[in-house]
């Protein structure tokens, strides 16, 4: 099983956590990592001379660019345009069949924008253009102190919360509960209950504070229900995270972005895992940035980043077991 992990920025934390997330779970017999970055960053980072001198469970893909490794990265456009040519050579490989899934290390979005990719809005919508997807759906996942999971699905993504209303339909929020209840059975859980936030205070108040619950919210819910999936909402967010958490939910489904994020990483912030839901491929993330402040320093914990490989591994296993 070929696994690829992209370094995300170079400037960033991407590339020490990537060596040091597949060099903790390269241990596992039948794994292959390959690393898709500049090699003489990685080489330098890991105190080695040649690639030779690495696990055979691990290599490194060259940079399809052919412009040569630098090594030493500063926050740049050119660190950005570097991460955005590795992150496409990935996908391309998963595409073409030569990997088996793809772990994407962190980007910044504002330095891609900078360097000229001005539509450019996230890892995920990008990926999504790039294998001519459409029903794309981020999930969050990951498990608090106690084991306790909670996994939120985003009907909006990356955009502005003055533009949350406007871009919120009744279609978004339906396929965001089918692909949550379609990541419950991939990963292999006994149930997939489904808990939908409604978008303002309350859910709405039964439409007197907003009433896109009542035009938007509810219609998807009902429309799921109809399909025989085991749905309930629009709920107030300020209760149904604490519902989830503790076991009522296996799933929420999320209006916005922070909506659904800031309740997960305050759970499962070390461990939480980015993953989009309805590639034709399987791709994973961490659920942090690139962490310019403290790249290089020694400090980087790698937990997320081996939380998305144990992930994006643990659903390579289950297609080819399926398939087989």
């Amino acid at each position: 099983m070929r696994i690829g992990i992209t370094c995300g920025d170079p400037a960033g934390i991407g590339p020490e956590i990537a060596l040091a997330a597949s060099m903790a779970e390269a241990r596992e017999p039948g794994l292959h990592f390959v690393l898709i970055g500049d090699h003489v960053q990685l080489l330098r980072i890991a105190q080695l001379r040649s690639p030779a001198e690495l696990p055979d469970a691990i290599s490194f893909e060259p940079d399809p660019s052919n412009q040569g490794s630098p090594g030493q990265w500063t926050r740049s456009s050119a660190s950005s345009c570097a991460a955005m040519r590795w992150l496409e050579h990935g996908a391309r490989l998963c595409m073409a069949g030569k990997l088996d899934a793809l772990v994407t290390g962190p980007v910044s979005k504002e330095g891609i924008i900078d360097a000229g990719w001005t539509t450019f809005r996230g890892q995920t919508e990008h990926l999504t253009a790039l294998a001519g997807a459409s029903d794309t759906v981020m999930m969050l996942l990951g498990d608090d102190d106690r084991g306790r999971w909670i996994r939120v699905s985003l009907a909006t993504v990356h955009i502005p919360i003055r533009a949350v209303p406007d871009a919120l339909t009744a279609d978004a929020v339906e396929l965001a509960i089918r692909r949550s209840s379609e990541a419950c059975a991939l990963l292999g859980l006994a149930r997939a209950r489904i808990g939908v936030c409604g978008l303002n205070p309350h859910a709405g108040e039964g439409g007197k504070i907003g009433d896109e619950e009542i035009r938007i919210v509810r219609p998807a819910v009902e429309a799921c229900r109809a399909r025989g999936l085991d749905v309930e909402g629009p709920l107030a967010a300020d209760t149904l995270f604490h519902q989830a958490i503790r076991g009522d939910f296996d799933a929420v489904v999320a209006m916005y972005h922070d909506q659904g994020l800031a309740p997960m990483k305050l759970a499962a912030f070390d461990n939480g895992v980015n993953w989009t839901l309805g590639l034709p491929f399987i791709r994973t993330s961490p659920d942090h940035g690139t962490a310019f402040d403290i790249a290089g320093r020694g400090k980087a914990d790698p937990s997320s980043m081996r939380a998305a490989i144990r992930l994006a591994v643990r659903l390579a296993r289950k297609r080819d077991t399926c398939a087989g």
